[in-house]
C-alpha cells in the first residue's frame, strides 16, 4: 500500500513567539506540497502563534512534548487537553533528549502513548540506538524492546494512527548520517517487529520517520527507501532547507 509521506519539524528550544510568526511566514510558501503531511512541531509558547500563523494553510503544528495525567499539580508539565484546545493534532514522545535530559524511558512513553491516543492525538513516537550499541551489534534489540514496551496496550488501530521516528543518536545534531542502506534496514527492522506485535496489515499502514541529520543533500535518497515514509527534521527545520526536504518526499 501506498504511505503518504510525513515530514515534521522538530523546532527544539529554538525560537521566540515573535521569532516563530516570521519563521512560519517565511516557510509557508516553500511547503505547498499537497502530496505530503507538514507538521511543525514547536516549543509550548510558539504553540498559539505558530497555529495563528499557519491558519489557513496545509501546515498542522505538533508538540515537543506532554505529560501523562489529564490535569493536576505537575507544574511546569502541559496536559493533552491544553495541546487538543491550541489545535495540536501532533505530539512527540521519547526523543532522545527528553530521555538523556529529562529521565524520560519507555515506561513513560507508554503511558504518555495512551494518553494521547485516548484524546485522539497522533503521536510521533522516537526510538534508536546509541554509536556504542550499534558498534556492539544490538541496535535491532535495543530498538525492538523500545517498541514493544511503548506500544504496550496499545490497540492496531491505534498504531496505524502512530507515526514511528527511527532517530539513530550518534546521528542526531552531530552532521552524521546513517546511510540509506543502513537508516532502510532499521526502519524496515522497526516495521518487522511491529508486524509481530499485531499484524501485516498494520505494519503496512504504520509510517516510519527517518531522523538524524537529513537534510537538502539527502533527503531524496533517505525518501526514496521503501520503508522510510518520511522525517523528524532538526536543524533543518528552521531554514528553506525544509521546503526542499517537503518537495522531496
Amino acid at each position: 500500500m501506498a504511505r503518504r509521506k510525513i515530514i515534521a519539524g522538530n523546532w527544539k528550544m529554538n525560537k521566540t513567539p515573535s521569532e516563530t510568526k516570521i519563521l512560519v511566514e517565511q516557510l509557508k510558501p516553500l511547503v505547498q506540497n499537497p502530496d505530503v503531511d507538514v507538521v511543525f512541531c514547536v516549543p509550548a509558547i510558539d504553540i498559539v502563534p505558530a497555529m495563528e500563523a499557519a491558519r489557513g494553510t496545509n501546515i498542522k503544528i505538533g508538540a515537543e512534548n506532554v505529560y501523562f495525567e489529564d490535569k493536576g499539580a505537575f507544574t511546569g508539565e502541559i496536559s493533552p487537553a491544553m495541546l487538543k484546545d491550541a489545535g495540536v493534532e501532533y505530539v512527540i514522545i521519547g526523543h532522545s533528549e527528553r530521555r538523556q535530559y529529562f529521565a524520560e524511558t519507555d515506561q513513560t512513553v507508554n503511558k504518555k502513548l495512551l494518553k494521547l491516543h485516548e484524546q485522539g492525538f497522533k503521536p510521533i513516537v522516537c526510538c534508536g540506538e546509541t554509536l556504542e550499541q550499534r558498534e556492539a551489534g544490538i541496535t535491532m534489540d535495543w530498538i525492538s524492546m523500545q517498541i514493544k514496551i511503548a506500544f504496550a496496550g496499545v490497540t492496531a488501530e491505534q498504531a496505524k494512527n502512530t507515526v514511528i521516528a527511527y532517530e539513530p543518536i550518534w546521528a542526531i545534531g552531530t552532521g552524521k548520517t546513517a546511510t540509506s542502506e543502513q537508516a532502510e534496514e532499521v526502519c524496515g527492522g522497526i516495521r518487522s517487529v511491529i508486524a509481530g506485535l499485531y499484524d501485516e496489515a498494520t505494519a503496512d499502514a504504520i509510517r516510519i520517520q527517518y531522523g538524524g541529520s537529513m537534510n537538502a543533500e539527502n533527503c531524496r535518497e533517505l525518501l526514496g527507501m521503501k520503508d522510510i515514509d518520511g522525517g523528524l527534521i532538526g536543524g533543518a527545520s528552521l531554514k528553506p532547507d525544509f521546503g526542499v526536504i517537503v518537495n522531496a518526499g
